[in-house]
């Protein structure tokens, strides 16, 4: 079993899942939340498989991971958990940002 394919797929799931709740049974900041962080989500569950395609692994899971945070946070947020989770948010944010960095590493790297 790889678990970066079958977290990747569960993410995608998760992140559609959000995006749909956010744009037919939410309103508001809660809407706004459900589809930022499913947009977020999604690109990154999919970045996270081209990653893994070039074996790079490293980077791979920082967009697993941050995705999660990122996303996790908001979608905690829409559905009545305490705002101050919003300042954990960028955590995810700076994890997405060295999964994208270290990926540009390994390419220029070959």
């Amino acid at each position: 079993m790889n678990a970066i394919v079958v977290l990747a797929a569960l993410s995608g799931a998760l992140a559609v899942g959000a995006g749909a709740f956010g744009a037919h049974g939410a309103s508001g900041e809660a809407a706004a939340w459900l589809k930022t962080g499913g947009e977020y989500q999604v690109i990154h569950a999919v970045a996270a498989l081209v990653a893994l395609h070039f074996g790079a692994r490293g980077p791979a899971w920082l967009f697993l991971a941050g995705g999660l945070i990122f996303a996790g946070t908001l979608y905690s947020m829409a559905f009545g958990l305490p705002r101050w989770l919003g300042a954990v948010t960028p955590i995810g944010g700076v994890l997405l940002i060295a999964g994208w960095l270290w990926l540009a590493y390994v390419g220029i790297r070959g």
